[in-house]
């Protein structure tokens, strides 16, 4: 007899309860189960060694904060049907399905010029024409093609409970206090006005809290120097396997599905064709690669790799202004020296950057406070509130890598 409930325990959360039919099949299938194999925070666990969570980790927790925020806005009366509920249950229960091997790392590095977002619409709509068109409603709601727009920003907005999630779950498994936030305050007083997601003025400082969370564990842990460093020689090993391979030589990948990305990174409206290869990719194709590319005959390659392996990562500085060339070419003259390799194959081992981040931005989705008056303001407009104007100016950091001499 097929089972019609789990219960599902949680490090975060305690016990997360699947009861219909169509999650529990969706949860059960290859493509979803594949997110067990993606770390949830690429290489965080080499500075925080905790953090070796998964992506199917944070999908279950994002999905039981859904369940939650809808059974809150029923109490509160606002209409939401069954199928809109199943839907946007769904909806973000997928919305990373469509990640590759180390998530954000690697995007755009093995597909070129597609983003995750896009895969994941391409896997929903596969899973779709598979369950008999179940999954409809969920794809009008990833997509904001569904008239409650509310629902789309519980799935993906400035305070969706995708972000709720990942902030607590990472905050959780790498120990960073900084990042904890009221979630559980803020989904108990999200309203909705105008079929727009708003939350009671009586969350302002919970908001607050969430969003100062947010740019510390950015950069705090995210955009840790040593986190970047570890990310950024993944991508140089990539391109250094890709441009060995487009000048003739052999580079062969662990498997065959990262052989096959590797010689086509194709462009988007080739992705479709390659779905199912896509589907059998993950964190342990790349690592195990990288380990054999250790003893490749390409020093370049090689040392790359091993390095990575054993956690001999390039030293990185962070400051407000571009770094000077001329401090990047004595970096890279230093280096080419002491390996031997001229100053093109240099740049594989000092290369310079720049990151940015926001604490908000209400161009990309505001966060609204309803007042008892029934007033909507921009928590940005709100009197004595600590989410300014002047926070809204994103912050950019340059950085240089390079390696250790």
């Amino acid at each position: 007899m097929t089972p019609t409930r789990k219960i599902i325990n949680d490090p975060v959360y305690g016990f997360i309860t699947i009861d219909h039919p169509l999650i529990l099949q969706i949860i059960s299938h290859p493509v979803y189960q594949r997110l067990r194999n993606i770390h949830q925070m690429a290489f965080a666990h080499l500075v925080y060694p905790g953090a070796v969570h998964s992506r199917l980790h944070h999908s279950l927790g994002a999905y039981h904060l859904m369940c939650t925020a809808l059974n809150e806005l029923k109490g509160k009366n606002i209409e939401i049907t069954a199928e809109e509920e199943l839907g946007a249950k769904v909806a973000i229960l997928l919305h990373d399905v469509g990640h590759g091997p180390f998530s954000h790392a690697l995007e755009n590095e093995l597909i070129q010029d597609v983003h995750h977002e896009t895969i994941s619409i391409l896997l929903m709509r596969k899973l779709n024409e598979e369950f008999n068109g179940k999954l409809k409603t969920a794809i009008d709601i990833f997509t904001d093609n569904y008239p409650k727009k509310f629902l789309h920003q519980l799935v993906s907005g400035q305070l969706d409970v995708d972000r709720m999630d990942y902030l607590n779950r990472d905050s959780f498994f790498t120990g960073v206090a900084e990042g904890v936030i009221g979630y559980d305050r803020i989904i108990k007083m999200l309203a909705v006005q105008d079929g727009q997601l708003m939350v009671e003025e009586k969350a302002i400082y919970s908001i607050e809290k969430f969003l100062v969370s947010r740019r510390l564990m950015y950069w705090q842990v995210y955009l840790h120097k040593t986190v970047l460093a570890a990310e950024m020689m993944l991508v140089k090993i990539i391109r250094r396997a890709k441009e060995l391979i487009a000048g003739g030589h052999p580079v062969k990948a662990a498997s065959d599905e990262l052989n096959f990305f590797l010689l086509h990174p194709g462009p988007e409206n080739d992705i479709q064709q390659h779905l199912e290869t896509f589907c059998r990719l993950d964190d342990h194709d790349v690592m195990a690669t990288i380990k054999n590319w250790g003893n490749h005959p390409d020093k370049i390659l090689a040392i790359l790799s091993r390095s990575l392996v054993e956690r001999n990562l390039f030293k990185v500085k962070l400051q407000a202004e571009p770094f000077e060339n001329s401090f990047v070419a004595e970096k890279t003259k230093q280096v080419g020296d002491m390996l031997g390799i001229n100053e093109k194959e240099s740049s594989f081992f000092v290369f310079t950057g720049e990151t940015t981040n926001t604490t908000y931005d209400p161009a990309d989705e505001r966060i609204n406070i309803l007042f008892k008056d029934g007033t909507v303001k921009d928590i940005s407009r709100v009197d004595n509130a600590l989410i300014h104007q002047h926070l809204n100016i994103p912050v950019k950091k340059y950085y240089i890598c390079y390696w250790r001499v």
